[in-house]
């Protein structure tokens, strides 16, 4: 029991991190490119994971390697496009719980491409997702910010790389795959920044230690970490603790930015909230005991 709680601590400190890594993204491109800083913070980040996983990446084979760089360009494209999602949006907390949608969205794409039929509460889920997209769109109308877009955008390429994951992750040592992936991302996203974006001149000390921050701790000790506490947590356990991160987004955008809340954007967030919590759970959670 006392090492199931130790395992669930460490992932709500993991949800921590993930909520400042929006923070310390953010800061990051004030003075970085966007694409440029998604480059530089996962070579560095695959580059922390090599020592690791170097002996494992003589074993597999051509094909397996070829498969981890198909879905290393798919997390790639994920993430150009959520970067590029938040140098555009000023509502962290809302992009947050839009992107926590990829979970909803991944019995779709299994749908679609493994004929796997999603489970019943999917399809309760479901409605209530989209009720909440709804309501972060209405603002005396229907009107979606490209902010938004881009982070719904973000989920669809998330759930699609989930699937391909999964399935890769059965056959690939998880470090290495993970190096892999990070690095295919880095690459890409230094190829994109070098067509469309210029690294400007000087660079404050301060813009790297957001960097710093943002490759070290948010994503290279974020994954160690998320990687040790599902190890000795039960699964339905870790995806409910998981759920965390786009609520410490909001409450961390919230007070590093003053982004305000207003009643739409609080009941769209708390039903995709709902959503997810139903699905995560089979609906456990909201049967009445006798």
């Amino acid at each position: 029991m006392n090492a199931e709680r130790k395992a669930a601590g460490i992932l709500v400190v993991t949800t921590l991190l993930a909520g400042f890594g929006w923070i310390f993204s953010k800061e990051a491109i004030q003075g970085l490119p966007p694409f440029g800083f998604i480059a530089l913070r996962f070579l560095l980040a695959s580059l922390c994971l090599l020592p690791f996983c170097f002996g494992s990446l003589k074993s597999i084979s051509f094909v397996q390697f070829r498969q981890a760089l198909g879905g290393g360009l798919i997390l790639a494209l994920a993430l150009l496009a959520w970067v590029y999602a938040v140098s555009i949006s000023d509502t962290l907390g809302e992009g947050a719980f839009i992107v926590s949608l990829s979970m909803i969205i991944v019995p779709i794409v299994a749908w679609t491409l493994f004929r796997e039929k999603p489970k019943r509460a999917f399809w309760f889920a479901m409605p209530i997702a989209v009720a909440g997209l709804a309501f972060l769109s209405l603002k005396g109308g229907w009107q979606s910010s490209p902010g938004q877009l881009w982070f719904l955008f973000n989920a669809c390429l998330l759930a699609l790389h989930f699937n391909i994951n999964s399935r890769l992750a059965q056959s690939l040592p998880i470090l290495l795959l993970t190096c892999i992936q990070l690095f295919v991302t880095g690459l890409i996203a230094l190829m994109v920044s070098s067509l469309v974006e210029t690294m400007p001149e000087h660079i404050d000390n301060e813009i790297w230690g957001w960097f710093l921050a943002s490759a070290i701790l948010a994503t290279s000790l974020r994954f160690a970490m998320q990687t040790l506490g599902q190890k000795g947590c039960n699964p339905a356990n870790a995806a409910l603790i998981m759920l965390l991160e786009p609520i410490w987004t909001v409450i961390l955008s919230i007070i590093w930015y003053g982004e305000q809340l207003s009643t739409n954007k609080v009941v769209g967030c708390s039903l995709i909230l709902l959503s997810l919590l139903f699905y995560r759970t089979d609906g456990r959670l909201f049967r009445i005991r006798r």
